[in-house]
Order: C-alpha cells, then sequence, then structure tokens
C-alpha cells in the first residue's frame, strides 16, 4: 500500500460567521487534509507542530484514524499556532482577526523515517522554504508532489515558491491566486504559465463553483454541490486537497484521468466539511454518506445528448 505524507498546520481556530461563533476549535491545513485522506484508509503520516497547550485527545483521535503523528512535534513550553477569522454573509470574503505563529514560527519539519520512502508527499501550505525541506528529506524521489499555498507567499516569498514549485507535481490553488501568481485573468491561460512553473498539474480552486484540472490541452472542471446552508468554510479547500490526494495514493493512478476522479472525491468531501464549524462533520463522516454525496455528483453532471 502507497504511503503519503501530510505537512501542513496543526492548530486552533477561533471562527465566527452568520451561523455562529466558536471558542477556539480544532483546525489547521494538515489537520483538514489528514481527516480527508484517511477516508479512503491509507497508510498517512502528518508532519508539524503543537505546544503543550494541545489537548492529547486530538491527537489520541487523530491516531484513531489511522493516521501517524508520530512526526508531529510537541514543544511543551510553547503555545499552539492560533487563527480566528470572520466570515462576510456572502461566506465567500472574510476578515482575519488574530495570528498567533507560536510554536509555527520556528517549525523545521522531520519527516518520520518509516515515512520517508513515500510515494506521495502532500506540502500543505506553509512557508515554500519549509515545504522544499520536506521534499530534502525523502530517502527517494515521490511519485507524486502536490503543493497548495496562497497569496501571502506569493508577496513575501515567491523566490523561494518558485523554487519549491520546480518540484512539484500537482499544484492547488485558488482562482485569485493563479491570477496573482501568472498576472494573467484568464484562468486557461494562467494555467500555461503554471505550466512553465514546474507543475504538470494544476489544481484552480474557484470556491462554490467548483474547480478546474488542468494537464496540457486537457481541461476538466468539477462544479461544488450546491449547499442549502454553509456554516464554516474554513477547511473546504483544505479538506478537497485531502480527498484528491488521498485518492490518487489509494488507487496509486497519477494519470489525468484519474485524477479526474480525485478532483470529485475532493469537491464530495469539502462539500461535507463546510456543513459544521471546524473538524466537527468529517470526525462524525461514514462512507455510506459519502456514497450517496458521490451519486448525487453524478446525477447532478451527466446527461444525454444527442449531436446531429
Amino acid at each position: 500500500m502507497s504511503k503519503l505524507v501530510i505537512v501542513g498546520t496543526v492548530a486552533f481556530d477561533a471562527i465566527e460567521t452568520p451561523f455562529g461563533k466558536t471558542d477556539k476549535i480544532l483546525g489547521g491545513a494538515g489537520t483538514f487534509i489528514a481527516l480527508a485522506a484517511s477516508k479512503f484508509n491509507i497508510n498517512s503520516a502528518v508532519v508539524s507542530v503543537v505546544g503543550g497547550d494541545f489537548p492529547p485527545k486530538y491527537l489520541d483521535f487523530m491516531s484513531e484514524q489511522n493516521i501517524d503523528i508520530s512526526g508531529i512535534e510537541i514543544v511543551k513550553e510553547g503555545k499552539t499556532f492560533f487563527w480566528s477569522g470572520k466570515y462576510h454573509n456572502d461566506m465567500n470574503s472574510r476578515d482575519t482577526l488574530t495570528t498567533e505563529l507560536n510554536v509555527l514560527e520556528n517549525f523545521e519539519p522531520k519527516v518520520p523515517e518509516d515515512y520517508k520512502d513515500a510515494e506521495v508527499v502532500m506540502l500543505g501550505n506553509l512557508h515554500p522554504l519549509t515545504q522544499i525541506s520536506v521534499l530534502n528529506q525523502m530517502t527517494k524521489k515521490p511519485k507524486l508532489v502536490v503543493l497548495d499555498t496562497m497569496n501571502f507567499w506569493m508577496d513575501c516569498a515567491l523566490n523561494d515558491l518558485h523554487n519549491t514549485m520546480r518540484h512539484v507535481d500537482v499544484i492547488t490553488i485558488n482562482d485569485e491566486e493563479a491570477r496573482q501568481l501568472t498576472g494573467e485573468y484568464s484562468l486557461v491561460v494562467a494555467a500555461r504559465k503554471i505550466y512553465e512553473m514546474g507543475p504538470k498539474f494544476v489544481v484552480i480552486k474557484k470556491g462554490e463553483h467548483g474547480a478546474l484540472l488542468f494537464h496540457d490541452d486537457n481541461v476538466f472542471f468539477a462544479p461544488a454541490l450546491p449547499l442549502e446552508e454553509v456554516f464554516d468554510p474554513t477547511g473546504a479547500g483544505d479538506t478537497f486537497a485531502g480527498g484528491f490526494v488521498g485518492y490518487l495514493t489509494k488507487t496509486e493512478d497519477y494519470s489525468f484521468e484519474n485524477m479526474k476522479t480525485a478532483v470529485i472525491y475532493g469537491s464530495t468531501l469539502a462539500s461535507f466539511c463546510v456543513e459544521k464549524f471546524g473538524t466537527e462533520r468529517m470526525q462524525n463522516l461514514n462512507d455510506s454518506e459519502v456514497y450517496k454525496r458521490l451519486d448525487q455528483f453524478k446525477s447532478l453532471t451527466q446527461f444525454d445528448i444527442e449531436l446531429t
């Protein structure tokens, strides 16, 4: 069975939306990615750091999901990364209220020995130098490296980001970030420019409007499932990435055709994530619910047409 290494934050979030607000709850990109990927019953390990204030019950829960937590460093005298934000009524925009790096500020990732030969590596949204340091620890070249990034690193670490991008196979970013990275408004042109930076596949996330997958001259579009209520979109993009990379790790098929299915799985899991605050919905998600929603996706996108 293939192995998956995930590097990303394991953190506290405090969220306010039109539907309510929370105190500190379990969050972080690495957490959402790992929980989504765990739905595929694969061997995965999270590489991250937390402080002494991080409840052991959260680590125990991750272990119960068959997630290897030996790569999560615990700095007993430190405090865990904390982010808080408030979403606007449209749920597509938000204001960051607090960002406390805490132990993340001096984080030096350490890949567990058993995972240094992993076939798949998921580089969650962190400083590009932190991401590349994970690749440098691998004892053999992974079959697939997926990179997630954001506009913050384009603003303050663009050269480092460009260097990291030369070592990855897939990049996942949103439409605004794709335009900023390339200076192109057309996402088709933007994807073409991103190929020139290194990645062979480009996934552009468009929130409630779905996701696009680009490879050479091939384009695939997956809609987002229309939902009656969206409580909290905080971890949706990371959950999408976790579903995407989890499916690819499970199937060991990294072709464009299989990535199309991986995008659908990612979109499906993301549609659950937004139904509750934080990781709550993902913690209680069962296989039958996933299969039922996959069937909804199939009904949403398939149609018969007679071409004359």
